[in-house]
């Protein structure tokens, strides 16, 4: 009990840092902005405009409450002669790179839509940032209603950005089994079937894992449970395993990067012997630099490293040329040492052995 106590206490002292590493980078707590802004009262009572002719539509106010990764994806969108005429992305805390990869193919479809068909329509979500995608689609979805006066016939949806699709389906089965079956199945053939699986359907084709840059989002801009399901079993398995004996097990069973490391391990019998003083100094290394991280956050001074944390790898269309590299270098390297990243470097995972492990 005095063990689980000392636990729950870490974990609760890791979220008051990681709240108030929300509101430096964000100023706001679960979509509640902190800070003092002026808001210009036309932005709050009047949504439309009209200009030269058009209908403009600012959804900032009428679909707020739709998220993305990073919070609200507020649009200026243009309705002329029936038809959207134009699609204008405003000021947006989601990652750049990802929001400029998945507005660059989802606006473009709905340009030129008639404002009739824009209920019915689907446009699929982009691989790798399904949850801007959705947020989106969603809110054009009600920009164009509250335009055409049927907001409250589109409520439900717009009010969550959600829709169920296989691809969220197989996406959530893969983390409920590796959440659940290996608590039951202690077989070697299977745990090569769930790695595999791992890095295909959460790493490389949905892009789903935890990461710093999803816990400071979440904190700061709130989350909508069922569209990040798949997100809150991680969470869950991360956070909560560990008070019931099932230490490490996101690390172990369901993260794509531990993973991809655990496979390129399988594959080659030779191992590099590290010495125990040099293990521990790798671990004293990874400890320090968490720390370091942590406080240049917390002191305003450097957010973006959380742009660089290799999980970003994965969606490679995206991710930087240095995120790259540093992944391959791993990737090689972990086949002649265990999980070398998890092991020795990687910040979200000694976040969750600090709340884990008590006498750490």
């Amino acid at each position: 009990m005095y063990q689980r106590i000392r636990m729950l206490v870490r974990l609760l002292t890791c979220f008051l840092i990681l709240m108030g590493v929300a509101v430096q980078r964000n100023g706001s707590i679960f979509g509640h902005d902190l800070t003092v802004r002026e808001v210009e009262a036309t932005e709050e009572s009047s949504p439309l405009t009209r200009v030269d002719g058009a209908l403009v539509v600012n959804t900032s106010t009428i679909a707020k409450d739709i998220k993305g990764f990073g919070g609200p994806v507020p649009l200026e969108i243009t309705i002329k002669d029936g038809v959207i005429a134009d699609i204008q992305p405003l000021k947006n805390s989601e990652t750049e790179d990802f929001f400029k990869r998945a507005s660059g193919v989802i606006i473009p479809q709905w340009v030129g839509t008639s404002v009739q068909d824009v209920s019915s329509k689907h446009v699929d979500a982009v691989s790798g940032a399904t949850l801007t995608s959705n947020a989106l689609n969603a809110t054009i979805k009600e920009g164009v209603a509250y335009a055409n006066g049927f907001l409250k016939e589109s409520e439900e949806e717009g009010a969550s950005g959600f829709e169920f699709t296989w691809k969220f389906g197989v996406v959530l089965l893969t983390v409920v089994c590796a959440a659940l079956l290996p608590l039951f199945v202690r077989n070697k053939h299977y745990r090569c079937i769930q790695l595999i699986l791992n890095v295909i359907v959460l790493g490389f084709w949905s892009g789903t894992f935890l990461s710093y840059e999803l816990f400071i989002n979440y904190i700061a801009n709130g989350v909508n449970v069922w569209q990040s399901l798949a997100v809150m079993i991680m969470l869950a398995v991360a956070f909560v395993y560990p008070y019931f004996g099932k230490q490490s097990h996101y690390c172990t069973w369901i993260c794509p990067l531990g993973s991809i490391q655990e496979l390129c391990g399988k594959s080659v019998r030779y191992k590099l012997k590290l010495s125990p003083k040099t293990v521990k100094g790798l671990n004293v290394f990874q400890e320090c630099l968490w720390f370091a991280l942590i406080f240049l956050m917390m002191a305003g001074i450097w957010f973006d490293w959380i742009n660089y944390e290799l999980f970003k790898a994965f969606i490679f269309k995206s991710a930087s040329i240095g995120v790259l590299i540093a992944a391959g270098v791993v990737v090689l390297l972990s086949f002649i040492v265990q999980r070398p990243y998890c092991r020795f470097v990687c910040p979200t995972g000694c976040l969750f052995q600090l709340t884990q492990n008590p006498d750490k």
